[in-house]
Formats: C-alpha cells, structure tokens, sequence
C-alpha cells in the first residue's frame, strides 16, 4: 500500500483545497477490518472510522446480528461480512483491531502476526501465564515492519504523556509510594445467577462471568491502571501479596472487590484497589505517585500535580482512545512500526500476578508466577 508521510499531506494541503486531500487520503486510506463487533470493538471501529487515513472494510463476528449493528454504527455499510476469523486476515485489509473474548485473544493474536497484518488488539495478552507467553512468542516473532499496539490507552493518552514528561523531570523527586484504584458501579447484587455454560454458544453469552473465559476482573478491567503504573514505573513489579472476596456477586465466579499490594524495583509499593459494586452515581479511576517533593495524579479525564505552590490541573477533553488509535495510524502512515506484545504481556501478567497472590492468599514472586506455565 502506498502511503503518505504527515509532512507531504502538509504540504499536499498547501496547493490543493482541503476537501480534495480528504478525499485522496481516504482513497489510500488503511484498510481496517475488525475482528468482534461487540461494544467495546465497535466504539473503536467507529472511533477510528472517522480518521481520514483509515476506513472499517470488513467485519467479523459469530454473531450475524453483531455484525449488521455494526455496520450501522460505524457507518461502514459496504464492509465485507465474515463469520471466521481467518478468512479476514486471508483478505485484503492492511490492519485488523482484535476486540474478541479475552480467552480467544492469545489464538486470535498469533494468527493475526502469521497473516503479516498490522495488529491492534485490546487488552489484556490473555488470562493465563501460559497465554501471556503464548503472545510473547509471537510478538517476537513478527514482521519488524508490522505494526503492532495494544489498546492501553494510557500510553498514548496526552494527559498521561505530560504527567510522564514531568515525572521524568524530577519534579517530584524519586518516588516514595504509589497507589491506583478503580472503583466502579457494575452490578447491583440482585442479578439472578446462571449455571455454567454447556455448550459453545453459552459460553460466548456468558464469556465475561467467569474466569475461565474472561480473566479475573483485575486481569480484564484492572489492567488498564497497573499497565500505567508500570510505564510510570518503569518496571514491573517484584512480588504482590493481596484479599478480595465477593460481597454481592451471585452469578459466575468473579471477584467483586480486591486489593493488592505490589512491590516494585527500588524499595516502592503499591498499593492498589478495585470494586465492582459501588453506588451508580460513584466512580473512581486514577493512580498516583507521591514524591520526596510533591504528588502527580493521573486519570484518563486529567491529570493534576503538586509540587508546593498549589495543585495544577488539566483536563483531556476528549476519550483518550482517540490519541491511541490516531497514533496507531499515523505510525503504519509514516513507517515508524512499534511492537508492544511482549509489554502487553508483562502488565497483563502483572494482573495476573495479583490475582495469583489473592488465591493463594500469601505473597507470590513474579518468577514464581512466570515458573507456574
């Protein structure tokens, strides 16, 4: 495909009308094919739709329904509809966002890296160390001229990249303690529980009740906040030790709350809280690193900082999703390729590594859960 650098659309955009560049953009515009049109990839398809450089020309779902709601929403009415997955890599779509069942990522990520497309898949890597390896392996042995990102926003999000920025700068001094949390309404207590899924079908209706097909909710929720940390950070953590029980969940065999501590290079803890059952009007998503000489505070909303003289606020004004998936394009435009699988995978096995602490309720080593698989 042939594609045009940010420097020569400027320059395009100087001689011609910028109606026209649009339009020429979108005739060599990346074609997009998405694979799981449920909510969650149809609100990035559509985010992502709306980009010039890229167009939603094929969708995959199970579901037929899935597929023509998507479509609509997207407003890719002439997308090619698939059923199987691999038929889509099979076609002529130069990138594919993986938006599928958490336990159908690590499968679903290998074949997209064999088919040589350029790859956006959302989070976690998997729900198990032996997924999170199986993604590992096949990060490493992708196309170094592939793109390939996954969907934590945070890493792109430009209010989190200011508060990086300042962080590095030593603003705060070293780091002392950092502490995130996600509390969060998700359940009232009164849903009517389910028996196990029986058959394929079920399974997939049900997929994000149980752990066996969803992950632990700190693995698929939660893995957004310690992803983050561990970019702030720098590393991932040594050892966690962690609770959490469930206080009003009936169906499937989730966790409704949870608390880990992490500890991380250098002497830093962290200490990090989750919930599922909080009122409707509450919710609370953000982490924060408390420094010798101030704090940074950081959400996907603002970020805010103190170093003595006041907090400073800013506010993003917009979802951060859309500077993750501008970036993602814009990278394949310019040849400028990055592959995070293997990052992916260490913060998602992060998640994993507190979940493996509550279970076994007693502190747990990051080499021992990576021995586990």
């Amino acid at each position: 495909m042939n594609t045009v650098s940010r420097r020569s659309l400027v320059q395009a955009a100087t001689l011609v009308p910028l109606q026209a560049v649009r339009g020429s953009a979108q005739n060599s515009a990346l074609k997009i094919g998405l694979i799981g049109a449920g909510s969650r990839g149809t609100y990035t398809a559509t985010t992502i739709n709306k980009n010039p450089g890229a167009k939603v020309t094929a969708i995959c779902d199970v579901v037929e329904s899935q597929v023509a709601n998507a479509k609509v929403k997207i407003g890719a009415p002439d997308a090619k509809a698939y059923s199987n997955f691999q038929e889509l890599l099979a076609s002529d779509v130069d990138a594919v966002m993986i938006a599928t069942p958490v336990y159908l990522h690590p499968e679903h990520f290998e074949a997209a890296v064999k088919s040589g497309k350029h790859i956006y898949m959302e989070k976690p890597a998997g729900l198990d160390v032996a997924g999170c390896k199986r993604v590992m392996r096949a990060a490493d042995s992708a196309d170094r001229k592939v793109n390939i990102t996954f969907g934590f926003q945070q890493r792109y999000g430009g209010v989190y990249v200011k508060a990086k920025q300042m962080l590095e700068s030593g603003a705060i001094g070293k780091v002392r303690e950092v502490h995130g949390e996600f509390l969060k309404f998700a359940l009232q207590g009164n849903e009517p529980p389910l028996p196990a899924p029986r058959n394929e079908k079920e399974k997939l209706e049900q997929w994000k009740l149980w752990r066996s097909t969803f992950g632990e909710v700190i693995v698929e929720t939660y893995v957004h906040n310690l992803d983050a940390i561990n970019w702030f950070m720098g590393a991932h953590p040594l050892k966690a030790i962690g609770t959490g029980g469930r206080t009003v969940e009936k169906r499937g065999d989730l966790l409704d709350h949870l608390s880990v501590t992490y500890d991380y290079p250098g002497n830093v803890q962290m200490t990090f809280a989750g919930s599922q059952m909080t009122p409707k009007f509450f919710r609370s998503n953000k982490e924060r690193y408390i420094g010798e000489n101030g704090f940074i505070e950081t959400a996907r909303e603002y970020w805010t900082y103190n170093t003595g003289a006041g907090p400073v606020t800013e506010k993003s004004g917009h979802d951060i999703t859309q500077d993750a998936l501008q970036a993602f394009v814009q990278r394949i435009a310019e040849g400028k390729p990055e592959n995070v699988g293997v990052r992916a995978a260490e913060s998602t096995l992060t998640s994993i590594l507190g979940q493996m602490a509550i279970d076994r309720k007693r502190e747990i080593t990051w080499d021992e859960m990576m021995r586990s698989a």
